[in-house]
C-alpha cells in the first residue's frame, strides 16, 4: 500500500469555514466598547458606524441567531418556560440574548415592548425584537433574522422560523425594538 507524499491539509473546509465564521463574529463584538445606553439599546462604537460596518455588524448578529436556532428549533412551548425542555416566547427571546449576546433584557412581553428603541417595520435588522398582538391583551413577540423572517416560539409549533408576510403575522404586527446597535 503506498501513501501518499503529499502534505495534509491541517483543517477540513467546514473547520476552516468555522473558524472564520467565529473570527468575524468576534471581530464585530470586539470592534468597539458595548455599552447599554439609557433606552436599553446596547451600542458599539461611538460616532456612528459606516453602511459596510453596520452590513458586517448585521452578518455577524444573523450567523448568531442561526447558530442559537439549529439548537433549539422545534423545542415545545411551555408557559413561563426558560429551557430546552420548553420555552414561551419571552422567554427564548430572553435566553437568546442572555446567551448569545451576554445581555441582560427584560423577561416579559409587556417589558420588552418598552425597551431599545423603536424600529419601523421597512428598517429592521437581524435581532430586532418584533411585537404581535395575538388577542385582546394577549402578545407575541420573536427575533427579526432576515428577508422578513423571524425565528418565535410558538404554541403550535413551538421554537420555529415563521415570515412576517404570511396572513397570520402580517394582520397582528405591532411595532420592533432594537436592542443591538453598531453605532
Amino acid at each position: 500500500m503506498r501513501r501518499s507524499t503529499a502534505p495534509r491539509a491541517l483543517l477540513s473546509a467546514s473547520q476552516g469555514l468555522g473558524i472564520l465564521t467565529c473570527l468575524l463574529v468576534a471581530a464585530c463584538a470586539l470592534s468597539g466598547c458595548a455599552s447599554r445606553q439609557n433606552t436599553g439599546a446596547v451600542s458599539g462604537q461611538s460616532g456612528g458606524a459606516s453602511p459596510r460596518a453596520d452590513s458586517l455588524f448585521s452578518q455577524g448578529v444573523k450567523k448568531k441567531l442561526y447558530l442559537h436556532y439549529q439548537r433549539w428549533k422545534y423545542v415545545d412551548y411551555r408557559y413561563g418556560g426558560e429551557s430546552r425542555s420548553g420555552v414561551d416566547c419571552s422567554g427564548f427571546i430572553y435566553v437568546t440574548y442572555r446567551k448569545r449576546f451576554g445581555l441582560d433584557i427584560p423577561r416579559t412581553t409587556d417589558l420588552l415592548a418598552d425597551f431599545g428603541t423603536s424600529v419601523s417595520r421597512h428598517g429592521l435588522r437581524p435581532g430586532d425584537i418584533v411585537f404581535f398582538r395575538t388577542g385582546f391583551k394577549a402578545r407575541h413577540v420573536g427575533i427579526y433574522l432576515d428577508r422578513g423572517r423571524f425565528m418565535h416560539s410558538s404554541k403550535s409549533s413551538g421554537v420555529t422560523i415563521s415570515r412576517l408576510s404570511s396572513r397570520y403575522w402580517a394582520k397582528r404586527y405591532v411595532q420592533a425594538r432594537r436592542v443591538l446597535s453598531a453605532r
